[in-house]
């Protein structure tokens, strides 16, 4: 399978690869240009901006959650039928877990064997930009940087030094040039949203981001050198023997069984979900049912529910006035309901959010939670599980990932309910996650069905076994 591909990198974070990925993808679709787009890393709410910018869901590409036989049968998966693939890389192009860069975007540009485009900030720099871009170019030279964006350039005068001293020393082309940017230009990005084409803000944001992409950068490049990389091989091309093409089922091929029901809440409050685990449950034979927390009256009837992340914080005081939904949520654990809920989710479930106030929740979790203004646990997790729960054997190691500004100000339970061993990562408290209750299990480490391709079987039995017991 031949895909155009090009991968989108920075020196740092914050360097401006976002805006210009948004604007380029944004770009490149109004064009008529079929983009699926892609996030390096387990980031939900950039993955988001990208998938608004092309129409299509954007996902996620993590050399730490999952193994490269999966990641790059998912990338070719989710790059069908479409004209190119777009790839945003995070954090600088050499930045990884270790000295050797392990899991760094440039780990995944070789794994895709997708071309480079590294965008830099020039910000009060000129000919030294040209030692760095050299560099990069000479670090590791299986790494192939095809381009360079120059990011906040002050003028025209700026422009033609960058350049020119880009283009004779390095020996590569220089692609665009974006000014410094006003808010004018282009709104600031509201961080603590998930955007969706409801929000305006966001559609204007990003319909900016491709003009300024249309007006700065040379599309026709950019797309000439996707279209170089299609027949580069993917690495390694083909799932293991016995592994199903993307690491699940594909739809048509799970259960044949009556279909089960799983509640999804989505909402403004519960927002962070990977295509692949929704996609993973409908092909285990699944049907989702979307809720919201916020504003259905009731808990519908359904055989599990999955409450994933998002910001209840922002909606406390409205989730906490929806006493008849909360009274159902309650109410179907206590009859035995199957539930898995991520960060936001184990939230909802525990007795009280504090801010200003003290916002009750659902009570079934016996913590509180308050806020901080720095993250409380940031990064990557690896978690094993010692404790019987019906999502996860004993012994099973996971891979995840944990952001929040929540932390535990009571803590009620017994350490023996967190069944979940943090091997890296903060977790709920001391030092351990995966908090049990009857067919709860919550946890603040948010995994990704491609590293966990039994998570999605283990929901939709556990949701079988309570239906057969309902009936």
């Amino acid at each position: 399978m031949e895909i155009p591909r090009v991968l989108i990198a920075g020196l740092r974070g914050g360097s401006g690869k976002t805006v210009v990925s948004i604007g380029m993808i944004s770009a490149l679709s109004q064009l008529g240009k079929r983009v699926a787009p892609f996030k390096k890393g387990p980031d939900y709410i950039d993955a988001g901006w990208l998938a608004l910018a092309a129409g299509r869901p954007c996902h996620n590409l993590d050399p730490f959650l999952f193994p490269a036989t999966r990641l790059c049968a998912a990338f070719s998966h989710a790059s069908r039928k479409t004209d190119l693939s777009v790839v945003e890389g995070n954090r600088g192009l050499y930045d990884g877990l270790d000295t050797e860069g392990t899991t760094s975007t440039a780990s995944l540009a070789k794994m895709l064997g997708a071309p480079v485009i590294l965008c830099v900030d020039c910000t009060k720099t000129t000919r030294t930009m040209a030692a760095v871009v050299l560099g990069c170019l000479h670090f590791d030279p299986e790494v192939k940087i095809c381009g360079v964006i120059l990011n906040r350039v002050a003028g025209s005068r700026h422009e033609r030094i960058l350049r020119a001293s880009i283009e004779t020393h390095c020996g590569i082309p220089v692609l665009g040039t974006v000014p410094k940017l006003s808010q004018e230009d282009f709104p600031e990005r509201h961080m603590g949203l998930i955007p969706t084409v409801e929000h305006e803000l966001a559609t204007n944001a990003v319909d900016s981001a491709a003009q300024i992409a249309r007006s700065h950068i040379d599309l026709d490049r950019v797309i000439r050198i996707a279209d170089r990389a299609a027949v580069n091989p993917l690495c390694p091309e083909s799932a293991p023997a016995g592994l199903p093409e993307h690491g699940y089922a594909l739809p048509g091929r799970g259960k044949t069984g009556g279909r089960v029901r799983i509640g999804v809440a989505r909402d403004s409050a519960f927002q962070f979900y990977y295509p692949e685990n929704l996609e993973a449950l409908q092909a285990e034979g699944a049907e989702l049912v979307f809720v919201s927390p916020l504003s259905d009256g009731v808990l519908p009837e359904v055989d599990a529910l999955y409450i994933g992340g998002g910001f209840p914080e922002t909606h406390a005081r409205q989730l906490a006035e929806n006493l008849r939904f909360r009274n159902s949520v309650r109410n179907a654990v206590d009859s035995g309901l199957p539930i898995y809920a991520e960060c936001g989710g184990l939230m909802y479930l525990g007795e009280s959010l504090v801010m200003d106030n003290a916002y009750p929740m659902v009570g079934v979790l016996p913590v509180v939670f308050g806020f901080s203004r720095r993250p409380q646990g940031h990064g990557y997790t690896i978690v094993s599980v010692e404790g019987g729960n019906p999502y996860f054997s004993r012994g099973r190691e996971l891979r995840g990932h944990e952001f929040h500004y929540s932390r535990v100000l009571e803590w009620k339970g017994r350490d023996s309910d967190l069944l979940f061993s943090m091997k890296k990562g903060r977790g709920i408290v001391n030092k351990r996650d995966g908090l049990c209750y009857k067919n709860v299990l919550a946890t603040y480490t948010h995994i990704h069905s491609l590293g966990a391709p039994d998570w999605a079987d283990s929901l939709v039995q556990a949701a079988e076994r309570y239906r057969g017991n309902s009936a």
